[in-house]
């Protein structure tokens, strides 16, 4: 048991050590506002649980998505970033003080879509994985990461919450908000060769 509990959290850690950035720029956003933080913790379990459910509905032979569709979801964290990046044009002469707050562009919804787009690779390795381990031992491994992903969560809220990070993510989590969420979606359509990439 212990064996199944350490090579789920290795697991976890190896195929997730992305998520972190992209959880610290959603916490950076979030700006200590609790409910726009308890949006980011939602947002997260229910992505990572729907990454959960296809790889354990694929690993046990009920394919639920087809070949090539996985790639597709690049284009969540690209229509969020784009639509980041046009509000942050669009707001571009202001002073950051009258601008509404970006904790308010925070949703459950846009949070589980990233994190969601953002695992398609996570599915590629967990089918495998369960496909091998049998029931009992990926119901184990299952249980591992959904305790691990509050352990993330609060590590994303910890760098987030450094005096350095938090002034950069102040001065330039705007900027970079947009930009790693384009790069992510960019990314994710060209490895899943989306539209022919």
């Amino acid at each position: 048991m212990l064996a199944i509990i350490g090579q789920a959290a290795v697991l976890f850690a190896a195929t997730n050590i992305d998520d972190l950035l992209v959880l610290s720029l959603f916490f950076g956003q979030a700006g200590r506002n609790r409910a726009a933080e308890r949006r980011i913790v939602l947002g997260q379990y229910l992505g990572f649980g729907a990454i959960l459910v296809v790889s354990l509905l694929v690993a046990f032979g009920a394919a639920l998505l087809p070949d090539g569709l996985v790639a597709y979801l690049g284009l969540i964290p690209l229509g969020l970033g784009i639509r980041a990046a046009v509000s942050m044009w669009r707001h571009r002469g202001e002073d950051p003080d009258e601008r509404a707050p970006s904790h308010e562009s925070v949703t459950v919804l846009g949070v589980a879509g990233v994190t969601l787009a953002n695992g398609g690779d996570n599915i590629g390795v967990y089918v495998p994985v369960f496909a091998t381990a049998g029931a009992a031992s990926s119901v184990v491994s299952a249980a591992v990461f959904l305790v691990l992903v509050v352990v993330w969560c609060a590590a994303g809220r910890w760098i987030a919450t450094r005096p350095i990070v938090a002034r950069a993510l102040d001065r330039w989590g705007h900027i970079l908000f947009p930009i790693v969420l384009i790069a992510l979606g960019v990314l994710i359509l060209v490895r899943g060769g989306a539209f022919g990439l």
